[in-house]
């Protein structure tokens, strides 16, 4: 059988060639490349400074064989899941008002408040609420000063409650905009026709709006729910003893324990829990409208 050459590109193939050479090459060289590595350190050992580069599935076993793991992934993923759940809960009320109820003209306003806190730095701000939800902080001063308490409140620091509430602060703006452009995007004949056809303004929510919504949600929980697994910083300054993440299991091995192999298992173990339960969820929502369609 004779061989045959491939046909050359065409103008167009290789302008498309040109035109996505360089950023795959980028994403390859950024994203590819340094998790390949993570994924191959993974399988290898540390004694302190040394690497044994041996393959070997040691730290997948400990990680399976220790339970405090176990917890901290399963600690980590609840805390998730309720920033995720509040923040999405909260946000969707603010961009449908914005969306709706707000004059074009000022939407852009709008907008720009929201993006306010990303002129400070993320520490700063997880600071700031260390100052709100302090022994002495402006919530436990307010609360003696009108008589509510008689001793300042203790649950609101230092543990998984801090965290969850300064998670949801930082990541409210990732929730609104996907939200925002979504409704944006429907068109209000559709609204229109429901009313006209004896539907009330909450059933043609519920059967129009939420269902057409669907993809800004879908978008607004998979922002915050993935970036939360990682975030170290916020249960280091607010968790306290019993608000410490997988993220700062992974920072530990890292960079006080010398073991960054295991560090790497506890990092892909991670993600492919996040993994997972990201497409359990976009098939569970594919479904939802499907069924609805």
């Amino acid at each position: 059988m004779a061989f045959r050459a491939p046909a050359p590109l065409t103008q167009d193939q290789t302008r498309s060639v040109k035109l996505l050479g360089l950023p795959f090459a980028y994403a390859l060289l950024l994203l590819a490349l340094p998790l390949g590595a993570i994924v191959l350190f993974s399988f290898w050992t540390q004694d302190f400074m040394t690497v044994d580069t041996t393959f070997t599935t040691a730290n997948y076993r400990e990680i399976w064989g220790s339970p405090i793991y176990g917890l901290l992934l399963q600690r980590s993923l609840l805390v998730s899941g309720i920033v995720t759940a509040v923040t999405v809960l909260l946000a969707y009320p603010v961009a449908y008002f914005i969306s709706f109820h707000v004059q074009p003209s000022k939407k852009s306003l709008w907008l720009f408040l929201i993006t306010i806190p990303f002129w400070t730095s993320y520490l700063i701000r997880v600071f700031l609420w260390k100052v709100i939800l302090g022994y002495n902080g402006v919530i436990n001063s307010g609360l003696l000063q009108l008589g509510i308490v008689d001793e300042p409140l203790t649950f609101i620091l230092y543990n998984v409650n801090a965290v969850i509430i300064t998670l949801a602060h930082a990541f409210a703006p990732f929730a609104i905009l996907p939200i925002f452009v979504v409704l944006e995007k429907i068109d209000r004949n559709l609204l229109e026709a429901s009313q006209d056809l004896g539907e009330s303004k909450f059933t043609t929510f519920l059967r129009v709006t939420l269902p057409l919504s669907m993809p800004g949600v879908v978008g607004a929980v998979l922002i915050v729910f993935i970036p939360t697994i990682g975030d170290y910083v916020t249960p280091e300054l607010m968790g306290g003893a019993g608000g410490k993440l997988i993220a700062n299991m992974i920072q530990t091995q890292f960079l006080q324990l010398n073991n960054a192999p295991l560090g790497a298992a506890l990092a892909i173990v991670a993600m492919v829990c996040v993994t997972l339960i990201s497409l359990i969820f976009v098939f569970l929502n594919r479904k939802y409208l499907r069924g609805r369609s």
